[in-house]
């Protein structure tokens, strides 16, 4: 039926077998004399509990009364505690026990005050103080105005009490949500609750036009659970207290309201600040510090030895309102309807107020990244131009390169261009004869039409050929077989060698090479090469005379290697022969070699030249196979 914990003052280990000495071999008036004297003078509070230490809301308000008196007490306080547990029941059974109890705990000595949380406390400590602490000053806490006998109240009473104003906790109600119809009011079926039913009932008797009002009174608190969760629209709950349902469950108020919480489908409101930041969405309601604050103000002043009489409060009302940010965002209430001075507690940060810091600095980060790339961008941009107006120019360049070359090719196009005329022209004037006969022979005359077919044909190929070297384009990336474009530069020049008295030969790599680039601009350079290598043999007077052209695969790279028989290259001119403008011949340019290397670099390549042991230069093309 009770508690007790005792807070003694700091102590050695001597005084604790002391302590031992004294409890079991003295009487307990003695023992509580020399125990005092041995800890030194103090102060002894007893506090009562209405319905025990830990029901809210009364313990709250014992909390913070217990730590502020600890706090602000200049001397040591042996705070003793008592919960009167008969105030939980429907039917309390007898007080008797509980006073003979602690009439022979204090009879030898006597509490310095005696505090009493809540209604049921206030009302035990007035009925039986003369038999318990007659003289002992008496501070009725946490106590609604209306609950007070003032007719048994003393000279060393204090009141510090409260004033419940329901209209107002109802008026919030409808003024954060108009649109309600009911309310279902949560309260247990004890004495004390039974008090507050009939009170609620009398105050609100203005809204009866207005609202609904559902008692749960009469449920079990699992009735009350399921009720809670299908409720009809524009209903609110109100949580009034639950201390015992009605078929006698006691419940912890704190844990009944969190059960409650996790099932409504409606919100719910209070007016005690210990139900607040859990469950309800707030409003004007008692507010525990200004409790506390006036009770342990009392408290000292009569521990040191204030006259109780002098000290007068009136009943405490609602603080100013404040809501449950979680709350109203999660039933759609609008921060527009709550009354003005409102406080709003719970908000959580944004993401901005949050993390200010760290998005000012990504922000920065961003903002000098994106300087960066603009940098680069606007760096690649004149970039991409530059190497497009460089291809342009290599492109009009290597077109009169190509122009120049073909000029050299003359006299080859032309043998190639006259072989198959002459060859139409001879086959059509013997079909002419034929035809004047007096039986033609068909099929001789088919054999004929094939010819010129196949003469046509390759006429047309040499100047299909001729056209895509002299054709003016841009710089245009596709995929080449590579041993095929090597085939028909070579045919370009075949006549010209073969009138030099020079033997071209030709030996591709048995697999197809595929590359990536221009297939007329690769072309040119094998043309220069070849032709170039054709002029070397053509300077010297040896009997072999011999260019030749060969591709193999090396590693991801293919390799056009085109060697000669001629004299090489002088070793001081190895280095200078892509030069522009360095030749070695007296009517050239200088250019052939020098935009032949920036042709084969543009394609991510490259070209070199060497000498062979055996006499003779070599010059080898490297491009990257495609992928």
């Amino acid at each position: 039926m009770s508690s007790v914990s005792v807070r003694p003052w700091p102590a050695v280990a001597a005084w604790l077998c002391l302590s031992l000495f004294v409890a079991f071999c003295l009487p307990p008036g003695r023992a509580g004399a020399v125990e005092r004297s041995q800890r030194g003078e103090f102060k002894r509070v007893l506090v009562l509990h209405s319905f025990g230490r830990d029901f809210r809301p009364w313990s709250e308000y014992a909390r913070d009364i217990k730590a502020g008196l600890e706090r602000q007490s200049p001397w040591p306080l042996d705070i003793q505690e008592h919960a009167l547990l008969t105030a939980r029941f429907n039917n309390p059974g007898p007080e008797a026990p509980f006073v003979d109890y602690l009439h022979s705990l204090y009879q030898g000595e006597k509490p310095d005050i005696v505090l009493s949380i809540g209604a049921p406390a206030a009302r035990f400590a007035q009925k039986y103080r003369a038999r318990l602490f007659p003289d002992t000053p008496l501070i009725l806490s946490a106590v609604e105005h209306r609950l007070i006998n003032r007719d048994d109240l003393r000279d060393n009473d204090v009141v510090v009490a409260i004033r419940n104003d329901f209209v107002a906790a109802f008026d919030n109600i409808l003024r954060l949500l108009p649109d309600t119809k009911s309310v279902a009011i949560v309260i247990g079926a004890s004495p004390l609750e039974k008090f507050w039913m009939e009170e609620v009932k009398r105050e609100l008797k203005p809204l009866g036009d207005r609202l609904e009002l559902v008692w749960y009174s009469d449920l079990s608190f699992e009735d009350i659970l399921k009720r809670a969760s299908t409720l009809p629209p524009h209903t609110v709950l109100f949580w009034g207290l639950m201390s015992v349902d009605a078929v006698g469950v006691v419940h912890e108020s704190d844990i009944a309201l969190r059960s409650l919480h996790a099932v409504a489908n409606a919100p719910i409101f209070s007016y005690q600040e210990p139900f607040f930041g859990d469950s309800t969405v707030g409003g004007p309601m008692h507010l525990v510090s200004e409790t506390t604050s006036r009770t342990v103000s009392a408290a000292i002043g009569i521990l040191g030895g204030a006259d109780p009489a002098s000290i007068k409060y009136e009943p405490l009302g609602f603080g100013a309102p404040k809501y449950d940010w979680r709350e109203l965002r999660r039933w759609g209430i609008s921060e527009s309807r709550l009354p003005p001075g409102s406080a709003i507690v719970f908000r959580e940060p944004n993401v901005w107020q949050r993390y200010r810091w760290q998005m000012v600095l990504i922000t920065a980060v961003f903002l000098v990244q994106a300087g960066l790339i603009s940098g680069l961008l606007h760096e690649g941009r004149g970039r991409r131009v530059a190497e497009v107006e460089s291809r342009q120019r290599l492109a009009e360049l290597a077109h009169v390169n190509r122009y120049s070359t073909v000029g050299e090719l003359t006299t080859s196009i032309a043998h190639e261009l006259n072989q198959p005329l002459g060859s139409i022209l001879t086959n059509a004037e013997t079909a002419e004869l034929m035809l004047k006969g007096n039986s033609p022979d068909l099929h001789e005359l088919s054999q004929i039409l094939a010819d010129i077919r196949r003469d046509d044909l390759r006429a047309s190929e040499v100047i299909r050929r001729l056209r895509a070297v002299l054709r003016k384009t841009p710089f245009e990336v596709k995929d080449i077989e590579l041993n095929d474009t090597v085939r028909e530069a070579i045919g370009l020049v075949g006549a010209v060698a073969h009138g030099r008295r020079i033997a071209l030969t030709y030996m591709p790599v048995l697999m197809d090479l595929h590359v990536k680039g221009d297939p007329v601009q690769l072309q040119q350079v094998i043309l220069n090469l070849i032709i170039n290598a054709m002029d070397a043999v053509s300077e010297t007077d040896g009997e072999k005379r011999e260019v030749s052209v060969a591709t193999l695969r090396a590693g991801h790279h293919a390799e056009i290697r085109i060697t000669d028989t001629g004299a090489g290259i002088a070793a001081p001119d190895l280095a200078n022969v892509f030069d522009p403008f360095f030749t070695t011949k007296p009517e050239g340019m200088g250019m052939g070699l020098a935009i032949a290397k920036t042709i084969v670099e543009a394609h991510h390549g490259t070209i070199s030249a060497s000498n062979q042991l055996a006499g003779g230069a070599l010059f080898t093309i490297r491009l990257p196979i495609a992928r």
